[in-house]
């Protein structure tokens, strides 16, 4: 049996990227700062009621709670990316946390019950409305921000209330007499305990996971009586002829063959089957997970690695249904297909799963925070044309521009907590290997086999340079470091101390052995080509047209470079495209395209008209793309990433 691969002490991580840096950066820098100042009702138009809730229900301030049922959560992943950004040395807003962490242990009740919503408004309706109460939701992500801020700082305060909070949810659920046979109808309790369980050691924590799991989807469907039931209060009305493939619970996970219903709960609840199909070596769990990961990835994800295309209920609709103008992809959902490609690779010792980790990264959750980082994409279309955009409109959640903060405000603070703990992707170990997983400049140290290691990885082969690989062991048992190969490098060469060397790989992975101790520099060289990529047949919003990739950047055309109406672009198959020097003000220093292209100028419809006969006219120019992780951060307008290409049809009609 292969030995089990973890996520290394994040606080032994650090990432000199100059991209991600300058991201992982902002964290501390902006993002922390300004969501502090909102949760705490101080920012105007972005006011939240957050940290109020918690002192309302702590009986510290009298007033209504106000805002989501849900909206507990977001002083959980603010807590949760300051406790990461805590790992890497930054330490400003600890005393900040160890602040809400005692309102938050004010509003706990004595059984352990921790919800701002049902403590202050329906303390009667405790656990009666799993469907869209969210209060499993909620204790999730508590659970995993106690977890976090434990292992960054020691502090066991948020972890006592989380536990405490635990053990009543083990409590009471289950199958037992008395408990509630019932499961969340949003996904995360599941992946959290399984955290907690890491922790602690309590195996009360991964029986109550693996219970929520395994009662999914029995008939008759819990979630549906208890909203057919004539005494239910509606939360949510868009729910109210409630469809159980919403929540992933109109079968058993793992009989489920498709990914379907909310893109989010979809992704937290693969995260927490892949945890414990690799836990508990469960074959079955471990197959439906494969299954849901190809069906997501080769049928159902957008180029940029962006989920659940439909802005009616956030969710998955059917096989190549892939629209880019009126695309959804929550930004939450590409976190949640990170966390899950991460697992898969866990699990499997497969490399290929970082292929979909990388891109969602590098392309949805990147531009879901401007460079400035105080501004967010909630949705993340491939297409935009900002005059529809309105609310008279139906993709009115289409927002041309990033915004400050939303009323259902997930995305920023899942942003923040994802970014901050970045080193959790790039890097893995098991007990004589280091993983390298992600082409990211950083630094790790580790222990492994009683030897202490240290690897320092620089790249340049987004602009043309190597991969370099320094590797200090200080110890006489062999190491191996198992450098990803991604896909995008086409004519690999590795080097050892200059000597070019032919390494084995394992499942994606280059095995760079290190015998002995002592300094060891290793280089990987390639070409990084830009690819012109199509799309199946089958996705028909994309027939005829073409996008630009190099690396595992996916690159767009905007307004400010190109001009009004992209729609009129064209771009030959085999166009020539240069690389050139990014543009001032875009952070990382990752090539800008020039395409060889035209435009269509007429068509022979004059502007006193809407429809004429064809006479088309075209002109040629220069196509201009810059990477879509960094679009909208220069002037607004439109942006879109598949272009039509021009076709010549040499076959004469009969």
């Amino acid at each position: 049996m292969a030995s089990k691969i973890t996520i290394p002490d994040l606080k032994k991580i650090r990432v000199t990227d100059p991209l991600f840096s300058h991201y992982a950066g902002m964290v501390a820098k902006k993002m922390i700062p300004v969501q502090w100042e909102i949760l705490n009702g101080k920012q105007g138009q972005s006011r939240c009621f957050c940290i109020d809730n918690f002192r309302i229900a702590g009986g510290t301030l009298q007033g209504e709670h106000r805002g989501v049922v849900f909206g507990d959560t977001d002083a959980y992943k603010w807590l949760e990316a300051v406790a990461y950004c805590a790992n890497n040395g930054e330490t400003e807003y600890i005393p900040e946390a160890d602040e809400l962490i005692e309102i938050i242990g004010q509003a706990q009740q004595p059984d352990g019950y921790l919800n701002t919503y049902f403590t202050v408004c329906h303390p009667e309706l405790r656990w009666k409305n799993l469907t869209e109460g969210h209060e499993l939701y909620s204790a999730g992500h508590l659970i995993e921000a106690a977890v976090a801020y434990y292992n960054a700082t020691g502090k066991r305060r948020l972890l006592d209330i989380a536990a405490k909070f635990a053990d009543l949810i083990c409590q009471t659920f289950g199958d037992g007499e008395g408990q509630i046979p019932g499961y969340p109808g949003h996904q995360e309790i599941e992946l959290a305990l399984v955290k907690l369980w890491r922790v602690t050691g309590e195996e009360r924590y991964l029986k109550t996971a693996r219970f929520f799991l395994d009662c999914r989807g029995r008939t008759p469907n819990y979630l549906l009586r208890e909203m057919n039931d004539p005494n239910h209060k509606v939360i949510f009305p868009e729910l109210r002829n409630y469809d159980p493939s919403y929540s992933q619970s109109h079968v058993r996970p793992v009989e489920q063959k498709t990914m379907e219903g909310h893109a989010v709960r979809a992704m937290y609840q693969c995260s927490a089957m892949a945890d414990l199909a690799d836990i508990q070596q469960d074959e079955a769990l471990r197959n439906a997970c494969q299954t849901l990961w190809d069906n997501v990835t080769k049928r159902r994800m957008y180029i940029t690695g962006g989920i659940g295309s439909s802005g009616l209920l956030e969710r998955f609709t059917v096989d190549y249904d892939l629209p880019n103008d009126r695309m959804y992809c929550e930004s939450c959902a590409s976190i949640g297909l990170m966390m899950f490609g991460q697992r898969m690779a866990a699990m499997s010792h497969d490399a290929s799963y970082y292929e979909t980790v990388e891109r969602a990264l590098c392309n949805t959750v990147l531009g879901g925070v401007s460079a400035a980082g105080d501004r967010y994409f909630y949705v993340n279309p491939l297409e935009v044309w900002p005059a529809n955009c309105k609310d008279h409109t139906s993709i009115e959640y289409l927002k041309p521009v990033r915004q400050p903060w939303f009323e259902v405000a997930c995305c920023p603070a899942n942003i923040a907590r994802t970014l901050a703990s970045l080193g959790q992707y790039i890097y893995a170990v098991d007990e004589r290997s280091i993983y390298v997983n992600l082409l990211v400049g950083s630094t790790i140290e580790t222990t492994l086999r009683d030897t202490d290691v240290r690897i320092e990885q620089r790249s340049g082969l987004m602009n043309g340079g190597a991969l370099e690989l320094d590797v200090r062991s200080s110890g006489t048992h062999p190491i191996v470091v198992r450098l990803r190969l991604p896909k995008w490098i086409e004519a690999p060469v590795f080097r050892l101390n200059g000597e070019e060397i032919q390494p084995a790989v394992e499942n994606g992975y280059a095995v760079l052995a290190v015998n002995c101790a002592g300094e060891h520099h290793f280089t990987l060289s390639g070409s990084v080509p830009v690819h012109r990529c199509a799309a199946n047949l089958c996705v028909r919003a994309d027939v005829g047209r073409v996008a630009l990739q190099k690396g595992p950047f996916v690159y767009c055309f905007e307004q400010q470079d190109n001009g009004e109406n992209l729609a009129a672009l064209r771009m030959a198959p085999d166009a020539a495209v240069e690389e050139k020097v990014p543009a001032e003000g875009l952070p990382g220093n990752l090539p800008e395209l020039d395409v060889n292209g035209c435009r269509i100028v007429s068509t022979g419809v004059d502007d006193a008209e809407l429809y004429a006969d064809c006479a088309l006219r075209t002109e040629p120019c220069t196509l201009h793309a810059v990477p879509y992780g960094l679009w909208g951060n220069r002037v607004p307008g439109e942006m879109r990433v598949w272009v039509n290409f021009v076709i010549i049809c040499s076959r004469k009609l009969l």
